[in-house]
């Protein structure tokens, strides 16, 4: 089963879309979505899914988005776990082809590519991590739940997509990076 976690703060025009898209995914799943303390109608919204794989969790006071996040992933209990935009930045069916490489050729962590050439934060990065990617700031990754729990402890930075991704490579799991 995949986790796909949404966090969202002041979305009322693009929640219920991506909610939809991702529910439309012919794989097994649950959506948690985290609003952080919305100001608008994100919350109204919200309570008027009434899907069965959705948990809908809301902070009683705004946090940011990195902690909407890590609620999320705390509440996750999917086989893979991913955190997906809620302006659909990322469009959800990319999801399959990241899913799709990470079972079958045994990775800890599939990273979302939009890039097909480096550029020079990719090259200082890959220099600094020792690991050459594309898209280090791709936030479209689907990781293992196992191996999302040997890092949460340490997930503290400003950008948790980024964390996920620099740990992950520091502690040697295995990661793939897929054109989406």
């Amino acid at each position: 089963m995949l986790s796909v976690i949404i966090p969202v703060y002041n979305k009322e025009g693009a929640i219920e879309a991506v909610i939809n898209k991702v529910n439309s995914l012919p794989i097994e799943k649950e959506i948690i979505v985290v609003n952080d303390c919305s100001k608008d109608r994100t919350a109204v919204i919200l309570s008027s899914f009434s899907l069965n794989n959705l948990k809908v969790i809301h902070h009683a006071s705004e946090r940011g988005k990195n902690a909407a996040a890590r609620t999320g992933l705390e509440n996750a209990t999917g086989e893979f776990i991913i955190i997906q935009e809620a302006d659909l930045e990322y469009n959800p069916d990319g999801y399959l082809k990241l899913l799709e490489a990470i079972k079958n050729l045994s990775f800890d962590l599939a990273l979302g590519s939009r890039s097909t050439k480096m550029g020079f934060r990719g090259i200082a990065l890959s220099i600094l991590f020792g690991r050459k990617l594309k898209d280090w700031s791709s936030r479209c990754q689907l990781i293992r739940r196992e191996s999302l729990l040997k890092l949460l402890p340490e997930l503290k930075g400003a950008n948790i997509t980024f964390d996920i991704l620099t740990k992950a490579i520091r502690k040697k799991m295995r990661v793939i990076e897929v054109p989406i």
